[in-house]
């Protein structure tokens, strides 16, 4: 229609709208109140000819799943997750309001700019314009606007993979977190796995007894506080995977730092030369222990009997649950005489294949962008719904297109930080380098 807004135009007032919804999930069943989302999407598809369904495990917790059918039932189906909930904010850390979705030189501003409600908004907007448009993808073409990633996905494609399997399924899989720029070529970074987890509880046993006189009382705090001390100081094994070896040698490093940081004896020496790299690098590298949430004592004046320390532990691939423990018990020491580990979960970590046709789409629609550029699979160090899909055999990517000033460091600083932003270079980058793999991948001529 004549006057409408451009794609890249649509993905920016629909990104603006998605987070002045703010479905905030702080990881309790009633939060994140993803119906907003939903309701936002349903009127922007309204006209379209496509409705999609509604999904609802929870009171709020909707999703929405929308499915444009292909003319050849023997084709590959792509689908394009993204999630629609935001991790919470501390506004005193915000320079600007961080749901207002304002826009100031360029950039947006607020909470899921990047994660990833710009990928949840650029998807809709380009199954939009596959539907209004005269062009039919050979096969399935499908959009899910899914609740509750920040949280595990229980109310998400966790929920619809167990019980509505039908809504969600597809042969190929596009989600989050790609797009960063590393060294000069450049290369751009592509989610082709991601870490497992395998969260456990420590539960440290002492005395309780009168606050006034702690000298050789057994205090459940003090013993959870050396604990989370010794998890801090552990190292575990440095494995030098070959996602991390390729992401390093793509960087414009000194050649001493280098050759130290995919070096498993040298490693230590070199990560900290990264600058804002050397977390990823760590990670990238490393099983990961993060003693996140400490509890003891209800009182002040009372000596606590029993604390507890929750941990964060992402594993990489090989990585058995003999091994969670094993690391858990160097790490402890003598203190696990005064400490249960408790928890058994245990998700492993997945990878998929790059030899695949929605892979070359992915490097043709990033050439188009940057003639030069290569595209840098990368093991992902956080959890998202790709791995539903890689669990299954289905090659699952964390795409998108950056601009220049996005290198990963950057980025991954803002994935749950203060002051989340996104320039809208990026966001037109990437909804036309989408636009561009769903028509290559679905041209009715591909054979």
């Amino acid at each position: 229609m004549s006057g409408a807004p451009g794609l890249a135009e649509q993905t920016t007032e629909l990104l603006q709208q998605l987070i002045r919804n703010a479905a905030v999930n702080d990881g309790t069943p009633d939060s994140g109140q993803e119906w907003r989302q939903v309701r936002t999407l349903q009127e922007f598809f309204a006209g379209s000819g496509v409705e999609g369904v509604v999904v609802e495990p929870h009171p709020g917790r909707q999703s929405l799943i929308v499915r444009i059918e292909g003319t050849d039932r023997g084709a590959p189906s792509l689908a394009l997750v993204g999630h629609t909930d935001v991790v919470p904010v501390e506004p005193a850390g915000w320079e600007r309001d961080p749901f207002g979705a304002e826009i100031v030189d360029g950039v947006l501003w607020g909470r899921g700019a990047i994660d990833m409600l710009n990928l949840t908004a650029a998807y809709a907007v380009v199954t939009r314009a596959i539907a209004t448009s005269g062009f039919r993808p050979r096969g399935d073409l499908v959009f899910a606007a899914v609740a509750d990633e920040e949280s595990g996905s229980r109310f998400g494609v966790g929920w619809l993979t167990e019980h509505r399997l039908d809504l969600i399924d597809a042969d190929y899989v596009l989600t989050e977190s790609g797009g960063a720029h590393a060294g000069s070529t450049p290369s751009l970074g592509v989610m082709v796995g991601e870490k497992g987890g395998a969260g456990r509880l420590l539960r440290a046993r002492g005395v309780p007894g009168h606050g006034s006189a702690p000298w050789g009382t057994r205090n459940a705090g003090v013993i959870a506080a050396e604990a989370v001390t010794r998890l801090a100081r552990f190292r575990g094994p440095t494995v030098i995977t070959p996602q991390w070896r390729a992401y390093a040698d793509a960087l414009d490093l000194d050649p001493d730092v280098g050759a130290a940081v995919t070096d498993p004896a040298r490693f230590f020496d070199g990560v900290d030369a990264l600058g804002e790299l050397n977390g990823f690098a760590h990670a990238s590298t490393h099983t990961t222990i993060s003693p996140n949430v400490v509890r003891a004592g209800d009182k002040a004046n009372v000596i606590p009997g029993e604390a507890t320390v929750q941990l964060d532990i992402r594993i990489l691939p090989g990585v058995t649950p003999d091994d969670v423990h094993g690391y858990l018990r160097e790490a402890l020491g003598d203190l696990l005489e005064h400490i249960e580990i408790e928890g058994d979960w245990f998700g492993e970590s997945t990878i998929s294949p790059t030899d695949t046709p929605l892979f070359a789409a992915l490097g043709s629609a990033v050439r188009r962008a940057y003639p030069q550029a290569e595209l840098l699979p990368m093991l992902g160090i956080g959890g998202t719904d790709g791995r539903f899909y890689r669990r299954r055999g289905i090659p699952a990517y964390g795409f998108g297109v950056l601009s220049e000033r996005w290198d990963y460091g950057t980025f991954r600083r803002l994935f749950h930080g203060h002051n989340e932003r996104i320039d809208l270079a990026s966001l037109d980058l990437t909804v036309h380098a989408l636009d561009h793999v769903v028509r290559t991948f679905h041209d009715q001529e591909n054979t």
